[in-house]
Protein backbone atom coordinates (compact mmCIF):
# COMPACT_ATOMS: atom_id res chain seq x y z
CA UNK A 1 0.00 0.00 0.00
CA UNK A 2 1.26 2.87 -1.17
CA UNK A 3 1.16 5.44 1.92
CA UNK A 4 3.26 8.43 0.32
CA UNK A 5 1.24 11.62 -0.06
CA UNK A 6 0.18 11.96 -4.05
CA UNK A 7 2.41 15.04 -5.75
CA UNK A 8 0.95 18.15 -6.16
CA UNK A 9 -1.12 19.20 -9.36
CA UNK A 10 0.50 21.88 -11.71
CA UNK A 11 -1.26 25.19 -10.30
CA UNK A 12 -0.24 24.18 -6.67
CA UNK A 13 3.79 24.02 -8.06
CA UNK A 14 3.71 27.08 -10.01
CA UNK A 15 2.04 28.70 -7.21
CA UNK A 16 4.89 27.36 -4.71
CA UNK A 17 7.14 27.89 -7.22
CA UNK A 18 6.53 32.06 -7.94
CA UNK A 19 6.76 32.43 -3.77
CA UNK A 20 10.13 30.33 -4.00
CA UNK A 21 11.10 33.30 -6.68
CA UNK A 22 10.01 36.02 -4.65
CA UNK A 23 12.03 34.64 -1.24
CA UNK A 24 15.03 33.88 -3.50
CA UNK A 25 14.93 37.19 -4.94
CA UNK A 26 14.24 38.93 -1.75
CA UNK A 27 17.77 37.35 -0.30
CA UNK A 28 17.03 33.87 0.39
CA UNK A 29 19.86 31.36 -0.55
CA UNK A 30 18.93 27.82 -2.28
CA UNK A 31 19.89 25.93 1.00
CA UNK A 32 18.26 28.10 3.07
CA UNK A 33 15.06 27.68 0.87
CA UNK A 34 15.50 23.71 0.95
CA UNK A 35 15.82 23.64 4.57
CA UNK A 36 12.70 25.72 5.50
CA UNK A 37 10.70 24.17 2.85
CA UNK A 38 11.85 20.08 3.31
CA UNK A 39 12.57 20.00 -0.29
CA UNK A 40 15.85 18.99 -1.98
CA UNK A 41 18.36 21.60 -3.00
CA UNK A 42 17.58 20.12 -6.96
CA UNK A 43 13.86 20.33 -6.38
CA UNK A 44 14.47 24.32 -5.51
CA UNK A 45 16.64 24.81 -8.14
CA UNK A 46 14.15 23.37 -10.48
CA UNK A 47 11.14 24.94 -9.28
CA UNK A 48 13.17 28.30 -9.51
CA UNK A 49 13.96 27.67 -12.70
CA UNK A 50 10.34 26.84 -13.74
CA UNK A 51 9.13 30.27 -12.39
CA UNK A 52 11.99 32.37 -14.26
CA UNK A 53 14.25 33.00 -11.83
CA UNK A 54 17.01 35.53 -12.76
CA UNK A 55 20.39 33.09 -10.58
CA UNK A 56 22.09 34.52 -8.76
CA UNK A 57 26.20 32.98 -8.85
CA UNK A 58 27.98 32.75 -5.17
CA UNK A 59 29.94 35.93 -5.71
CA UNK A 60 26.43 38.03 -6.26
CA UNK A 61 25.12 36.45 -2.73
CA UNK A 62 27.61 37.09 -0.77
CA UNK A 63 27.65 40.81 -2.14
CA UNK A 64 23.99 41.18 -1.50
CA UNK A 65 24.28 39.70 2.30
CA UNK A 66 26.83 42.58 2.43
CA UNK A 67 24.81 45.43 1.19
CA UNK A 68 22.28 43.96 3.54
CA UNK A 69 24.75 44.20 6.41
CA UNK A 70 25.68 47.68 5.44
CA UNK A 71 21.86 48.99 5.13
CA UNK A 72 21.30 47.44 8.50
CA UNK A 73 24.45 49.04 9.89
CA UNK A 74 23.63 52.54 8.44
CA UNK A 75 19.81 51.98 9.94
CA UNK A 76 21.50 51.66 13.20
CA UNK A 77 23.97 55.08 12.54
CA UNK A 78 20.99 56.90 11.58
CA UNK A 79 19.44 55.79 15.09
CA UNK A 80 21.98 57.33 17.38
CA UNK A 81 22.79 60.05 15.67
CA UNK A 82 18.97 61.17 15.93
CA UNK A 83 19.01 60.24 19.65
CA UNK A 84 22.04 62.09 20.63
CA UNK A 85 20.67 65.33 17.84
CA UNK A 86 17.50 65.46 19.19
CA UNK A 87 19.38 65.55 22.83
CA UNK A 88 20.98 68.68 21.75
CA UNK A 89 24.04 67.67 19.52
CA UNK A 90 24.51 70.05 16.43
CA UNK A 91 25.22 68.44 13.43
CA UNK A 92 28.51 69.42 12.89
CA UNK A 93 29.63 68.17 16.31
CA UNK A 94 28.02 64.70 15.27
CA UNK A 95 29.93 64.37 11.65
CA UNK A 96 32.95 65.19 13.51
CA UNK A 97 32.38 62.06 15.87
CA UNK A 98 31.13 59.58 13.50
CA UNK A 99 34.10 61.02 10.67
CA UNK A 100 31.00 61.53 7.88
CA UNK A 101 30.62 64.81 6.60
CA UNK A 102 27.69 66.99 8.00
CA UNK A 103 25.80 66.51 4.29
CA UNK A 104 25.69 62.94 5.28
CA UNK A 105 24.29 63.39 8.57
CA UNK A 106 21.93 65.53 7.36
CA UNK A 107 20.75 62.72 5.21
CA UNK A 108 21.24 60.04 7.66
CA UNK A 109 18.79 62.10 10.19
CA UNK A 110 15.91 62.58 7.44
CA UNK A 111 16.28 59.05 6.98
CA UNK A 112 15.42 58.72 10.49
CA UNK A 113 13.08 60.67 10.34
CA UNK A 114 14.23 63.53 12.62
CA UNK A 115 12.98 66.65 12.31
CA UNK A 116 15.80 69.11 11.69
CA UNK A 117 16.48 72.38 13.49
CA UNK A 118 16.56 75.57 11.68
CA UNK A 119 19.91 77.46 12.68
CA UNK A 120 17.53 80.22 14.59
CA UNK A 121 16.22 76.84 16.98
CA UNK A 122 19.90 75.45 17.19
CA UNK A 123 21.52 79.14 18.12
CA UNK A 124 18.39 79.34 21.00
CA UNK A 125 19.37 75.86 22.26
CA UNK A 126 22.41 76.77 22.42
CA UNK A 127 21.82 80.13 24.47
CA UNK A 128 19.36 78.02 27.06
CA UNK A 129 22.31 75.42 27.80
CA UNK A 130 25.01 78.81 28.21
CA UNK A 131 21.94 80.35 30.25
CA UNK A 132 21.76 76.85 32.48
CA UNK A 133 25.69 76.53 32.82
CA UNK A 134 25.97 80.07 33.73
CA UNK A 135 22.95 79.81 36.31
CA UNK A 136 24.81 76.83 37.53
CA UNK A 137 28.56 78.47 38.13
CA UNK A 138 27.11 81.25 39.75
CA UNK A 139 25.08 78.92 42.17
CA UNK A 140 28.64 77.28 43.00
CA UNK A 141 30.06 80.70 43.42
CA UNK A 142 27.43 81.79 45.57
CA UNK A 143 27.51 78.74 48.07
CA UNK A 144 31.88 78.84 47.65
CA UNK A 145 31.87 82.50 49.73
CA UNK A 146 29.04 81.96 51.59
CA UNK A 147 30.52 78.85 53.02
CA UNK A 148 33.69 80.97 53.71
CA UNK A 149 31.56 83.52 55.72
CA UNK A 150 30.27 86.13 53.14
CA UNK A 151 26.80 87.63 53.99
CA UNK A 152 23.97 87.15 51.57
CA UNK A 153 23.57 91.29 51.61
CA UNK A 154 27.11 91.65 50.41
CA UNK A 155 26.79 88.67 47.85
CA UNK A 156 23.80 89.90 46.38
CA UNK A 157 25.14 93.32 45.82
CA UNK A 158 28.24 91.93 44.24
CA UNK A 159 26.37 90.12 41.59
CA UNK A 160 23.76 92.27 41.02
CA UNK A 161 20.83 90.03 42.20
CA UNK A 162 18.17 90.63 45.05
CA UNK A 163 18.37 89.04 48.51
CA UNK A 164 15.40 86.43 47.56
CA UNK A 165 17.57 85.33 44.05
CA UNK A 166 20.65 84.69 46.28
CA UNK A 167 18.73 82.71 48.84
CA UNK A 168 16.85 80.93 46.29
CA UNK A 169 20.64 80.35 44.66
CA UNK A 170 22.10 79.15 47.65
CA UNK A 171 19.21 76.82 48.59
CA UNK A 172 19.32 75.00 45.50
CA UNK A 173 22.52 74.82 45.43
CA UNK A 174 22.20 72.84 49.11
CA UNK A 175 23.82 75.33 50.71
CA UNK A 176 23.93 74.97 55.03
CA UNK A 177 22.07 77.91 55.89
CA UNK A 178 24.23 80.26 58.95
CA UNK A 179 21.61 80.53 61.49
CA UNK A 180 20.11 84.16 61.70
CA UNK A 181 20.65 86.29 64.29
CA UNK A 182 17.43 86.85 66.56
CA UNK A 183 16.95 90.42 68.19
CA UNK A 184 18.09 89.88 72.09
CA UNK A 185 19.82 87.24 71.23
CA UNK A 186 22.95 86.77 73.20
CA UNK A 187 25.74 88.33 71.47
CA UNK A 188 23.85 90.93 70.13
CA UNK A 189 24.27 94.49 71.07
CA UNK A 190 20.95 95.87 72.64
CA UNK A 191 19.75 99.55 72.53
CA UNK A 192 20.62 101.63 75.43
CA UNK A 193 17.40 102.87 77.11
CA UNK A 194 16.95 106.75 76.48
Amino acid sequence: MNTTSPPPNAEARHQHALELRTRYDTGATVDELAQSTGLSHGTIVNRLHAAGTAMRTPHETRQLRADEDHVVARRRLAASLRVRYESGATVDTLAADCGRSARTVRRLLIEAGTTLRTPHQTRQLHADENQVAGRQQLMTTLRTRYEAGESVPALATDCGCSLSTVYRLLHKAGTAMRPQHQPGAPGRRTARPP
